[in-house]
């Protein structure tokens, strides 16, 4: 029985674009058929046991010819898979997705299309263009840009193009600007007439060039603009000045490597995205179950015992209750304790239980937990204090030094993943990534280990990018791991490691 093909756009490049309907088809498909101007942020959403075929441009070639890629498609369906053709923009959009379709009816497989985001409208959007506004224009036509001047006949009606007040949208093509423009202006449009170039719209590298038709040719080739480009031409351009938007965010142009664990990185992911950055998500650590599990179980069968129950993180708050809800045991049984967190962040998970914390330093870290504890426990007082297994001493050792009776137990072990480094590193080769964070010492190492595997010289890689951790203690850990740290968070939180990844310089290192 035959599966199916659908021809799914994947917008511009910025992958908040994708519609809900492209994500699922991502989600649920068994082959994904992709090209290079595919975000890999959406290809994270795929289902695990998806394959993965590349079929875009390689170095010297294209990974396979057009036909190659029809054949490919139905070969795939007719085995039964559930197919998803991953294409740039619009499936229908000045690219193959027609004939793909025209193969996919000839082979008697269903297809589907689900339309993308068409860059010819969004990303002049994203530069503060709007295609139409009343007070310039009613209209506006997209052309092919790849008529050019040795053809021997054109398809393009320049003559009544140059005629029109539509606003002129040319996607994909700044290496034909020269005669675009010449044309224009041959057939009658104004050389004064405004035009904008959009280098790579809509991504975190977006580059906005304005001019008129006279200029804007001569002052591209001073710069480095490339392709994949649109060309705006029209009096709307004007308009860039007043509604430019999104290079205005804070973060616009940094591509920042997220290390956090998976289970925590989308929080930090969302605001930077809201902040106009793009996160690349590398969790290098892995929250498993204890290995002492036992040691922890014990404990929370004794959990009427404590005077207190200290947490030092979220995934400590998480991993305890999951472990009280599996054992069976009522949380009533802790009546007795008081409980402390080492900052708000620790403090959200039990104020969602209906946990009331007693004390919460100032500064979160270890060392101020103790010392807003000194004045409250007593000699003799017994503590359960569940953790990561990785976690510092301090607590512990200095609680036990005022007396009290500390038990510690592994709440949750952290496991090194490696998983994508191997992208992280070309990125890092390529100086494509901009800022890396680190929330806590086993990011630092972990981050070290895993790169480390596929690059020994690991620190010649981290000197373009600027390293900004959350706290002193993550920054002691960095430096004395041989790193240049760059900005070290005010506030121990992820709004304050934000705040420290502001206040970089613009242009980096």
């Amino acid at each position: 029985m035959n599966g199916k093909v659908v021809l799914v756009g994947a917008g511009p490049g910025d992958p908040g674009l994708m519609t809900v309907k492209g994500l699922e088809v991502i989600q649920k498909a068994d082959v994904i058929v992709y090209d290079r101007l595919t975000s890999p942020l959406l290809l994270k959403h795929k289902n695990p046991g998806a394959e993965l075929v590349y079929v875009g441009e390689l170095p010297d070639r294209h990974a396979l010819t057009q036909e190659e890629i029809h054949e490919l498609l139905v070969q795939k369906a007719k085995e039964g898979k559930f197919v998803c053709r991953l294409k740039g923009d619009d499936p229908f959009f000045f690219g193959r997705g027609g004939e793909e379709a025209e193969r996919c009816v000839e082979e008697g497989i269903p297809y589907e299309v689900v339309p993308g985001v068409t860059s010819a409208v969004a990303v002049p959007a994203y530069a503060g263009i709007p295609v139409t506004h009343r007070d310039f224009n009613a209209s506006f036509v997209v052309i092919a840009g790849q008529d050019r001047a040795e053809k021997a006949e054109t398809s393009v009606r320049w003559d009544l193009i140059a005629a029109a007040h539509d606003t002129l949208v040319f996607p994909m093509e700044v290496g034909n600007l020269p005669y675009i423009t010449e044309q224009l202006i041959k057939h009658g449009k104004s050389p004064e007439t405004p035009v904008a170039l959009i280098c790579r719209g809509t991504r975190v590298e977006q580059e906005t060039l304005t001019g008129t038709l006279a200029d804007i040719a001569e002052k591209m080739r001073q710069t480095d603009f490339r392709s994949p480009a649109v060309i705006v031409v029209g009096e709307v351009v004007k308009l860039r000045e007043k509604l430019a938007w999104f290079e205005k965010k804070p973060l616009f142009g940094k591509r920042i490597l997220v290390t956090r664990a998976r289970s925590q990185m989308s929080v930090l992911s969302e605001k930077i995205r809201e902040l106009g950055g793009e996160p690349l998500e590398f969790p290098v650590i892995r929250i498993t179950s204890p290995a002492r599990q036992d040691l922890l179980d014990q404990a929370l069968r004794c959990l009427g015992s404590y005077d207190w129950v200290i947490f030092t993180s979220a995934n400590g708050v998480r991993r305890f209750f999951l472990r009280l809800r599996e054992l069976g045991i009522d949380i009533r049984s802790m009546h007795k304790a008081k409980v402390a967190a080492i900052g708000p962040k620790t403090a959200e998970p039990l104020l969602e239980r209906g946990i009331q914390v007693e004390l919460l330093p100032d500064e979160y870290r270890a060392e101020s937990l103790v010392e807003v504890l000194r004045p409250h426990v007593k000699p003799g007082e017994r503590i359960l204090l569940p953790r990561a297994d990785i976690a510092r001493k301090v607590l512990s050792e200095e609680l036990a030094a005022l007396g009290c009776e500390v038990t510690e137990v592994d709440a949750y072990d952290t496991r090194m993943n490696a998983e994508n480094a191997g992208e992280v590193v070309k990125l890092l080769k390529e100086e494509a990534i901009h800022v890396i964070t680190f929330t806590s010492p086993s990011t630092v190492r972990n981050f070290l280990k895993a790169v480390g595997t596929l690059e020994p010289d690991v620190h010649s890689l981290l000197a373009r990018p600027s390293i900004v951790c959350i706290g002193p203690v993550t920054a002691k850990a960095a430096e004395e791991e041989g790193l240049n740290v760059d900005a070290v968070a005010d506030d121990y939180t992820i709004d304050g490691l934000l705040d420290a990844v502001r206040k970089l310089p613009a242009g980096g290192k």
